[in-house]
């Protein structure tokens, strides 16, 4: 897929014709960083942009205590990519990708406090949905697949496998780090807080 910033001066091409998942994000933090009511994230096989000279990084420490490297383009400010340092995966910010399927997308950070409250929000935009201090101010499609955090799409199985079989390989958690094994375990993953979005 072609990506690229507002102003044209960072362009890329996803390394499969689709993303692994599709989230649409409505926590506090994807808020601020759009500026909006919500955040899109692609995820993707980790990959090498061809020209970093024309990124800047911010880096920012998650609620779990991980890394998150926000990388955006230097001249137009656009944010293109999140990962976090271990991961095989990379987060494409959903608005710079061309020819993305909404449809396909998971919305994450959501809870209707009531069964009636998505039926009443669809009626006033303005109206507010709570989970914890997240929050999804726009109506919800009826039949959209929500979760009240992040989804447990931890284990995308290895980067060779992702690009051998470009389908939805959300697997039932397990670290997807590209370092070696090492004969310890290593400390859990928690499945709600390990996908750089």
């Amino acid at each position: 897929m072609d990506a690229s910033c507002q102003c044209g001066a960072v362009a890329f091409k996803t390394p499969l014709p689709k993303p692994l998942a599709l989230y649409i994000c409505h926590c506090s933090e994807c808020r601020r960083q759009t500026s909006s009511a919500f955040g899109t994230s692609a995820i993707f096989p980790k990959f090498d942009i061809p020209d970093t000279s024309l990124l800047s990084c911010y880096t920012r420490s998650t609620s779990n205590g991980q890394t998150l490297n926000c990388y955006f383009c230097k001249q137009c400010g656009t944010r293109l990519i999140h990962a976090t340092p271990g991961k095989n995966v990379v987060s494409v910010k959903g608005g710079c990708i061309d020819g993305l399927d909404w449809g396909a997308a998971i919305h994450i950070w959501f809870v209707p406090l009531f069964d009636n409250f998505r039926a009443l929000a669809q009626q006033t935009l303005s109206l507010t949905l709570y989970c914890r201090t997240k929050s999804a101010m726009v109506p919800i499609p009826e039949g959209s697949e929500t979760h009240s955090e992040e989804s447990d799409f931890t284990d995308y199985g290895s980067t060779q496998e992702m690009l051998d079989q470009p389908n939805d390989l959300r697997g039932n958690g397990g670290n997807p780090s590209l370092e070696p094994s090492s004969s310890s375990p290593g400390p859990a993953l928690d499945p709600y807080r390990d996908i750089p979005i």
